[in-house]
């Protein structure tokens, strides 16, 4: 990963909002210090998909670039929601990518060493449901040789798979990096364990960030599945009970701890699907404070925010992380909200 695009540990920076409305600048070194023996710090531990799959649409013989998006049936990675691209790659804008050829349901794609078929088109030009004809195996060996991490055009060099996977990273579950993990590494985890700061994760399949087209966006996220551990869901139980404060390493941590929530805030262990949005006036039942990215108005990570403060001090720390140039794509500068 080329430095300019991920930030080290001592070069990236940390904005620390409280409920006060009190700000801070600090060095992201200083996220190990923030927090009080009893308090949960709940991670994803989903490791990124090769989700981007160039290829030709057979019946025209035109380009098209495929961005796995949702599962359509979690066990199986063979069938998809997905989002579709004309001729070009992630150094042109998103925005200003091409529409896909004409699709039509049934329409064979050649995705490297993969074959895949349209198998339902959704209320988007650019929106659809495919499968890929085989077994498990076949699929995701075909995935690993010819995929890409899904990326934009702000980090020019290709990625790699390991460039998306958080230190965390365990089972391909994520179609983006779950990127506010990438402000966690070892010694934070191992500061926390020596002042007894619990640490808990689960798997939530963070989605895309962007589509390229508004109308598009403003449906983000999308539904995604999550699975909690018994382990973790106990956690979360025993900081409830003894006031202590849940803190959520990312907005696919705080859909899938509120899509969980029992109504003592404490949540149930299992698969489950975060499905609609959280925003400004959605009751937070689990999550107290939330480490997150830079993130602008408008967008739905940032629409997630309005739930932990109002619009007003968002607006002050808007423009404070602007005027201090903090960074703000997914390898940036992070945020911790409402702590």
């Amino acid at each position: 990963m080329i430095a300019v695009a991920r930030p080290d540990r001592h070069s990236a920076r940390l904005f620390v909002v409280a409920a006060d409305g009190m700000m801070r600048d600090l060095p992201r070194t200083k996220l190990a210090t923030l927090f009080d023996p009893g308090d949960l710090v709940v991670a994803n531990d989903a490791a990124t998909l090769p989700a981007s799959l160039q290829g030709t649409h057979v019946p025209s013989g035109k380009a098209i670039e495929i961005r796995l998006a949702g599962w359509l049936s979690l066990p199986d990675p063979t069938r998809f929601v997905a989002i579709a691209f004309g001729l070009g790659d992630h150094r042109t804008r998103t925005e200003d990518r091409l529409p896909p050829p004409a699709l039509s349901t049934g329409d064979r794609l050649w995705l490297g060493p993969l074959e895949a078929v349209v198998e339902r088109l959704l209320d988007h030009p650019r929106l659809l449901e495919l499968c890929f004809p085989g077994n498990r195996a076949a699929v995701l060996a075909g995935m690993a040789q010819h995929g890409r991490p899904i990326q934009y055009a702000h980090v020019p060099e290709p990625l790699a798979l390991w460039d998306v996977w958080t230190k965390i990273a365990a089972r391909p579950f994520a179609f983006e990096a779950p990127s506010a993990g990438f402000g966690l590494d070892w010694r934070t985890l191992q500061a926390w364990r020596r002042r007894a700061v619990g640490f808990a994760a689960l798997t939530h399949a963070a989605g895309v960030s962007s589509t390229g087209d508004p109308a598009l966006d403003s449906r983000l996220p999308f539904d995604e599945p999550y699975r909690i551990s018994e382990r973790t869901a106990a956690q979360v139980a025993r900081a409830k009970l003894r006031g202590s404060r849940i803190i959520a390493i990312g907005t696919s941590v705080v859909r899938a701890l509120e899509a969980a929530a029992n109504p003592d805030g404490s949540v149930r262990a299992g698969n489950g699907i975060a499905t609609g949005r959280i925003e400004r006036g959605t009751p937070l039942r689990v999550v107290d404070a939330i480490l997150t990215g830079v993130h602008q108005p408008g967008e739905s990570h940032f629409e997630l925010l309005r739930a932990f403060a109002d619009d007003a001090l968002l607006a002050k720390a808007s423009a404070a992380l602007t005027a201090c140039r903090y960074r703000a794509h997914e390898f940036g500068d992070s945020v911790l909200l409402n702590c």
